[in-house]
């Protein structure tokens, strides 16, 4: 037995070797930068504390895109959850033709983030684009802009993008409901309850660890948002749809400051630190059932 549990250090090494040269070695050099003063056109990295943090709490481009941040991951975790779990368990009474459903309900979630982008750059566009024809088409035509380019519409036009497709929450959910035992159900049935309340205090309560799973996922989802935002508004118009990844980029790209751009990276995994062990103290994910 001694000489097998000899092995086991040396099987973990690859592993262990590759988890700090990739993800524990930048991780700390992240949080070590974000103190100093380090640009590229700049010889050397000067120390300077704290400073970096100073004055990114008083830049109001962070206030807006840490309050984007914030509000797309409640409308992700919340509502966008909440609508995937909701076709789960209409899919879950296995109407006709739910196979098909399921399956089509999944596809834009395969195509790329770029692609979707254009998709939508080409439905909101101002002259060809789908809404605008169908607002025309409707005799609507005062109510037609610039979707994107708008300060009051580009923030809920760029959250339609994603919003709508929840096929791995949907995915994910049906699952475990098609998992649960079916006599549990009938025994809820023989006692009188209505599908409506079975729904509400019978699957609900033996969905929630997956439901907060795919809380976290969306969250986690929120926080590395880039690709769509930048193809379709690039953060504008101004900052109206700038998040935190978003910010992190325009930093480094126009500043160069990777000090800076680091503190704004910090600041995206203790949020993202914050909002997960929220959710998993709150939906206790974590926690074994007895």
């Amino acid at each position: 037995m001694k000489v097998k549990k000899a092995w086991i250090p040396i099987f973990l090494a690859p592993a262990v070797i590759l988890f700090l040269l990739i993800y524990a070695v930048p991780l700390v050099m992240v949080f070590a930068t974000s103190l100093c003063e380090y640009k590229l056109t700049s010889k050397s990295i000067t120390f300077i504390g704290l400073q970096n943090y100073v004055d990114l709490f008083q830049d109001p481009a962070f206030h807006t895109a840490f309050t984007n941040t914030i509000v797309w991951i409640l409308i992700h975790c919340i509502l966008h959850v909440a609508m995937g779990c909701l076709i789960a368990l209409l899919l879950y009474k296995k109407p006709r033709g739910w196979k098909f459903i399921r399956t089509a309900y999944m596809v834009p979630n395969i195509i790329s983030n770029a692609a979707m982008g254009m998709i939508f750059i080409n439905i909101f566009n101002p002259q060809f684009g789908v809404v605008n024809s169908i607002l025309k088409l409707i005799g609507l035509e005062e109510l037609t802009h610039n979707w994107l380019m708008d300060t009051t519409t580009a923030f809920p036009s760029v959250t339609m993008v994603w919003f709508l497709f929840a096929g791995y929450t949907t995915t994910l959910i049906l699952a475990q409901a098609l998992s649960v035992d079916e006599s549990v159900l009938e025994a809820a049935r023989v006692d009188g309850a209505t599908n409506f309340q079975i729904d509400i205090f019978i699957m609900l309560p033996l969905l929630k660890k997956i439901i907060g799973t795919t809380m976290v996922m969306a969250a986690t989802y929120m926080l590395q948002m880039f690709d769509l935002i930048y193809i379709t508004t690039n953060g504008g118009p101004g900052k109206t749809t700038t998040n935190l990844p978003l910010l992190l980029y325009s930093v480094f790209k126009s500043e160069n400051n990777y000090g800076y751009a680091n503190t704004i990276g910090v600041m995206i995994i203790v949020l993202g630190a914050i909002v997960m062990v929220t959710i998993n103290k709150a939906l206790k994910v974590n926690e074994e059932d007895y």
